[in-house]
């Protein structure tokens, strides 16, 4: 179980740790690399070519602003992408989330909200989980704890009142 996250920039960090933290929660090996789509597109597409080889199974892009570099991993590997719009200063978010989601047909990017780096790990946690199992009990621990979570809080709001 290993995925790699590629950030188009270290200011990218921040959101992106978020998303280490969970898949490391669930166990799963993370690599993590700044490689841009644009200052380094060479490197960015010869670490996606040979992915698979490494022992990835999917591979997390965060990005910002323009925010191809989940496209641009998505066009040149067949191993499943997810893409996380990073919230920009000038457009929050909306430029990074439209560079994603707006793929042409046959390079899907699964993207998730801006900054939603939780749901990405989560995310990547499931697609894996369809090849390892123990991933989906642990899925379905986590949804009960959420749950179980959530039922506390309307019994602490109701006591309230």
């Amino acid at each position: 179980m290993k995925v790699a996250i590629l950030m188009g920039s270290d200011s990218d960090f921040p959101i992106v740790e978020r998303c280490i933290n969970v898949l490391k929660k669930f166990d799963v090996t993370v690599v993590a690399r700044v490689l841009s789509a644009h200052r380094t597109p060479h490197l960015a597409v010869e670490f996606a070519m040979k992915a698979e080889e490494e022992g990835f199974e999917v591979i997390i892009g965060a990005a910002g602003k323009a925010a191809h570099l989940a496209g641009v991993i998505a066009g040149v590997t067949v191993l499943p992408v997810i893409g996380i719009p990073i919230k920009s200063s000038t457009l929050d978010g909306l430029d990074s989330l439209l560079s994603m989601v707006q793929m042409p047909s046959g390079i899907p990017v699964a993207t998730v909200a801006v900054d939603g780096a939780e749901n990405a790990g989560l995310l990547a946690v499931q697609i894996l989980s369809v090849k390892y199992p123990e991933l989906k009990e642990k899925m379905r621990q986590y949804k009960k704890d959420m749950a179980d979570a959530v039922v506390q809080k309307d019994k602490a709001i109701q006591s309230r009142y």
